[in-house]
């Protein structure tokens, strides 16, 4: 038994989308607890970026950027490949990659009859999609050393039909879904030392929805405004909160913890009146 549960140090941990604002905090974080982090994304300049920024805080540290993308499953077999020929194995999979469109959405001035099924579609397949196939491939080498986490990324539009992100909520909905359908699956067919959770952050500034909720001034938008109120803390959150809690779910310390959405959203999601 390990005296330390919240032990990663060498957990061999891969991030999907891990080059967008909440990715790049989670990944730093991760590698200066230990772990040997591998940013998987489609920016292949921002990604080794974030490998040097790293490496220049943390010279001990392990990180490195393997270009991706999480609709390609020879690709992401290939990026597997290498992480098994480098490491030997896969610890821990954040299925971080994600992403909205506009054509997806309905502005208040819209109707559900302005809203573009194809980019409806292109929605569901990055978010919902984009995480079933890295979990297929990186799975099976949790399948074979009998561990692993697995965390996924919901939202809290999955939990309450917001206005406007139709596609979206519609796909992180889906995602909560299919965590708690793959705890059971992987704990019925692999053993219980494979775990399947998911976070749900509340609001972040990233650069996705930064024009949706700030403007150029740096202010509040009539629809930050509108999360502010909706948040008992009355602020938006910052990346590196969510660390903790993926750090736990990741860790032994939630080795009995699966097919759970963990709720990081300063109180939005409890929030009545």
């Amino acid at each position: 038994m390990k005296n330390n549960l919240f032990d990663i140090k060498d957990n061999v941990t891969v991030i999907t989308g891990g080059t967008g604002v909440l990715g790049r905090a989670i990944a730093r974080y991760l590698a200066h607890e230990g772990a040997k982090v591998i940013i998987l994304g489609r920016k292949e300049d921002v990604g080794h970026e974030i490998v040097e920024s790293v490496m220049a805080e943390n010279p001990e540290g392990t990180i490195e950027f393997m270009k991706t993308d999480v609709m390609d499953r020879g690709l992401l077999e290939r990026n597997r490949d290498d992480i098994l020929a480098r490491y030997g194995r896969v610890d821990t999979l954040l299925n971080a990659a994600g992403g909205n469109m506009k054509g997806a959405t309905i502005a208040p001035d819209q109707t559900f009859f302005d809203l573009d099924p194809e980019q409806f579609q292109k929605v569901l397949s990055l978010n919902l999609t984009g995480t079933v196939i890295p979990t297929q491939v990186f799975l099976h080498p949790m399948a074979g050393q009998g561990s692993g986490a697995i965390i996924n990324f919901s939202s809290m539009a999955a939990f309450r039909p917001m206005t406007r992100v139709c596609g979206y909520a519609a796909a992180k909905a889906g995602i909560s879904n299919f965590t708690a359908y793959m705890a059971t699956e992987c704990a019925k067919k692999f053993g219980e030392g494979i775990r399947v959770n998911a976070i749900a952050p509340g609001f972040f500034i990233t650069e996705q929805n930064r024009s949706l909720l700030t403007n150029p001034d740096g202010s509040y938008t009539e629809r930050g405004r509108d999360v502010i109120r909706q948040t008992p803390f009355g602020r938006m959150g910052e990346a590196d909160e969510l660390c903790g809690t993926i750090h736990y779910l990741m860790s032994a310390a939630s080795k009995f913890v699966t097919g759970t959405v963990a709720v990081v959203d300063g109180g939005f999601n409890a929030f009545a009146m």
